[in-house]
């Protein structure tokens, strides 16, 4: 097991896991293969990698390190909503920017309108409540 070690760097069921997962990507990618619609899967998961690599990653890093300045708790009371609010855009993004108007009012028979609005209200609770219990944290730790 050290030789392993050794030569892998890790310790031997990383490997085992490792291989795990490549056989089951393998598997899904076989699966797909077939399908009509692969092709534009996979250049929507190209673009999305692509896109979180080169755009997204380095614009919340940057982000990230003008809120390290602020202190550790200040830096995650921004945090948390901010990964709830990106998360939720991400779940609803075709009915967040209006798109897919005919398959989301054929799924549903509501209109995707609203969903604008709805995603920027429960983004303001949460950057609001995170606000608050912030500022409760603060005031409790200067009484101290």
């Amino acid at each position: 097991m050290a030789e392993v070690r050794r030569a892998y760097g890790a310790a031997w069921w990383h490997l085992a896991l490792l291989v795990g997962c490549f056989a089951v990507t393998g598997w899904i990618a076989l699966r797909l293969a077939g399908e009509p619609t692969a092709g534009r899967m996979l250049l929507w998961f190209v673009g999305a990698v692509v896109a979180h690599d080169l755009v997204l990653f380095p614009a919340y890093a940057t982000l990230d390190r003008l809120l390290r300045r602020a202190g550790p708790s200040a830096r995650n009371h921004v945090r948390v909503p901010a990964y709830g609010a990106a998360l939720l855009f991400g779940l609803f993004l075709p009915g967040v920017l209006g798109l897919g108007d005919g398959t989301y009012s054929a799924a549903t028979g509501l209109t995707p309108e609203p969903l604008l609005g709805r995603w920027l209200v429960l983004s303001a609770v949460l950057f609001a409540v995170s606000g608050l219990l912030y500022a409760v944290r603060r005031l409790r730790h200067r009484g101290r």
